[in-house]
């Protein structure tokens, strides 16, 4: 039985956000926030940190902001899946495709620790919850210890998303390109 090209990318999808949630549920359970250890030497680590949502901890307008933001994140995802599913009816290049297919699984990622995770950790309501962060890569030190290159630490829908974008923009720029000249 084969099964159309849909359906695989929706799994690839339903598989990637597993990954994710699986691996934050794992740290947030199991580890204190702060708390880090070593996978590889000093350069790898595991580091439990939370955000309220935007690249880096960043903050947006406060209650409302967040509010917003959360907002924004759901109809983005709506968006990119509707674009999926027009593209694939228009056959466009499988690579496109599964290149928008991780970032919109990273997104979705996302969306599930700001829409759910205050509600399951008991901290916040709706819309309210904070990203769950752990990958840690502080690769160059100063003498004086601090970090001077990668000190941000991310998560696997992060990944996600930063590896679509990079795929698309690497080998499926043609497409785009294309797709521009027809307008």
């Amino acid at each position: 039985m084969k099964i159309s090209r849909g359906k695989a990318l929706l799994i690839l999808g339903v598989v990637l956000v597993l990954i994710d949630q699986i691996i934050k549920f794992a740290v947030k359970t199991n580890m204190s926030l702060g708390e880090h250890f070593s996978v590889i030497g000093d350069w790898f680590q595991i580091l439990f940190v939370e955000n309220k949502g935007m690249a880096f901890g960043m903050a947006f307008g406060g209650v409302v902001g967040k509010f917003l933001l959360s907002f924004f994140r759901v109809c983005l995802f709506g968006a990119l899946c509707v674009w999926i599913h027009r593209l694939n009816i228009r056959k466009a290049p499988t690579g496109v495709l599964v290149g928008l297919t991780l970032i919109t699984a990273g997104a979705l990622g996302n969306i599930v620790d700001c829409l759910f995770y205050g509600l399951i950790f008991d901290y916040a309501p709706l819309m309210f919850g904070k990203v769950v962060d752990m990958f840690y890569f502080p690769l160059i030190h100063a003498s004086d210890g601090r970090v001077l290159f990668f000190s941000p630490v991310f998560n696997f829908a992060d990944s996600c998303v930063t590896v679509g974008a990079f795929y698309l923009v690497l080998f499926q720029y043609k497409f785009f390109a294309s797709e521009e000249k027809e307008k």
